[in-house]
């Protein structure tokens, strides 16, 4: 049983930053590459960032290019994704999500992770 808990969500001001934390517990984590993606209230759930199974290889989506920066720590099973310069429109609900398959590159479709966490709410105001 793989298990995902993020933490770290909350509200903050625009130009603020917030770190989130991906734990994973129940496989060999390191095998997996790891995603963060948001939905927001009415809308999509959409690919934010990725990073590789072994940590060397990361994505992002052209509106957090720059600002979000995503790491591993193999040792701690933790993924985290730093938040800069967060925005009013950066306000979601943030998932981990990892990958079904070990040690591809770094991917962006929602239909290829099998597993969630549950989500943590960012509210970031203006």
């Amino acid at each position: 049983q793989v298990q995902l808990v993020e933490s770290g969500g909350g509200l903050v001001q625009a130009g603020d930053s917030l770190r989130l934390s991906c734990a994973a517990s129940g496989r060999t984590y390191n095998r997996y590459g790891v995603a963060w993606f948001r939905q927001a209230p009415g809308m999509e759930r959409e690919f934010v960032a990725g990073i590789s199974w072994n940590g060397e290889s990361t994505l992002y989506a052209d509106s957090v290019k720059g600002r979000f920066t995503t790491t591993k720590d193999s040792a701690k099973s933790t993924v985290y994704l730093q938040m800069n310069s967060l925005k009013p429109e950066d306000t979601a609900t943030y998932y981990c999500a990892g990958d079904r398959v070990p040690f591809r590159p770094v991917i962006t479709r929602s239909e290829e992770f099998g597993y969630w966490g549950q989500g943590t709410q960012v509210t970031v105001s203006s």
